[in-house]
């Protein structure tokens, strides 16, 4: 055999050696689908229902901040709302800062 055959064998065999394609993908595909259900949907979900909170808060809402301020709400604007911490005391604060709003069973419990 000269080396030209044995050159031409080696190829041969190398190609049913080769895999890839769409068997090669599954891994990563599947990876993606781990991520999406497990990282992604979860904050997408969490995020819009903080969003919709946002929304539906209302005079006389009882509300805590992400500062952990305990409040219940006097007016709502735009962008803000106005938090009566006190008799005595109003904070103006972002609609953002609102981390949730309070049941009364959950003050009763920590007072």
């Amino acid at each position: 055999m000269n080396t030209f055959d044995l050159i031409a064998m080696s190829q041969a065999g190398g190609e049913g050696a080769e895999g890839g394609g769409f068997a090669g993908m599954i891994p990563f595909i599947l990876i993606i689908f781990i991520i999406y259900f497990l990282m992604i949907r979860p904050q997408s979900k969490k995020a819009k229902a903080q969003k919709q909170m946002l929304t539906e808060l209302t005079k006389g809402n009882k509300v805590v901040t992400i500062g952990g301020i305990y409040g219940t709400i006097v007016e709502v604007r735009d962008q803000t709302f106005i938090v009566k911490v006190s008799s005595t005391t109003d904070i103006e604060m972002l609609k953002s800062s609102d981390a949730e709003q309070v049941k009364e069973q959950t003050l009763e419990k920590k007072q």
